[in-house]
């Protein structure tokens, strides 16, 4: 995602596909490492269309804070380039610290520590890391972990603003959804319903010939027609 606005302007889709992007392997194996201890914590309070959402959002806000403080401090922070899911991975886990801060994980060489204070620390560095080289970077982990706060306090008071982003989610994946098939089963009949059906069959053939003979063909119903004629058929 560009920092420039002419060539946002050109590529306005860099602002969701960034998120998906990475450049480095370690970069991507830490980010994927991150998602999957995380993101089975936030499923332990929240279900999966919840983390998409956020996922989402959270990546979104990331990168708009990224290029609103590329251009208001444009002697700070030179044009680059932003890519990577840091944002999105770090507003699932910043929703998670503050929504369950007694939740305890185990850290490397630490022990036990409560999961609030992992969010804590890892705010606290990405304000320290702004003078870095990678700038952009933390200010779109900064713009990524204020959006999951400020849903995550929402949501413990019963709100949910991410909702209508969730159901125009559902929405747009419903087209891909297959289409349900009815498949109906033929019973298979036995002996007798085969030799009542056939009998069934013989009697109203004769009761049509009778009145054939009686008063003539031009005054049997169209349904007395069809039915001589699909026996006639089958007979053949």
């Amino acid at each position: 995602m560009p920092s420039i606005p002419s060539e946002l302007l050109t590529k306005p889709w860099t602002v969701i596909t960034y998120m998906f992007y990475h450049e480095e392997l370690l970069h991507f194996i830490f980010n994927i490492l991150n998602l999957y201890w995380f993101g089975k914590i936030f499923l332990i309070y929240f279900n999966e269309k919840q983390m998409v959402s956020l996922y989402l959002l959270g990546g979104i806000v990331g990168g708009l804070t990224y290029f609103l403080f590329y251009n208001l401090f444009p002697t700070v922070f030179h044009p680059g380039i932003l890519m990577g899911a840091s944002a999105s991975i770090i507003a699932i886990m910043i929703a998670v610290a503050f929504y369950a801060p007694n939740f305890r994980i185990n850290l490397l060489f630490i022990g036990e520590v409560k999961l609030i204070y992992v969010g804590i620390f890892s705010i606290v560095l990405f304000i320290i890391m702004i003078s870095s080289s990678n700038a952009g970077g933390n200010l779109a982990h900064l713009g990524g972990a204020f959006f999951g706060y400020l849903w995550a306090t929402q949501y413990k008071r019963g709100g949910d603003f991410m909702a209508g982003f969730t159901r125009f989610q559902d929405s747009m994946f419903s087209v891909f959804k297959p289409s349900k098939l009815k498949i109906t089963h033929k019973r298979p009949v036995d002996d007798f319903e085969y030799n009542k059906g056939k009998l069934m069959n013989q009697k109203e053939i004769d009761r049509i010939l009778d009145k054939i003979s009686k008063h003539g063909y031009d005054h049997l119903t169209k349904d007395e027609k069809d039915t001589l004629f699909r026996m006639s058929q089958k007979n053949n």
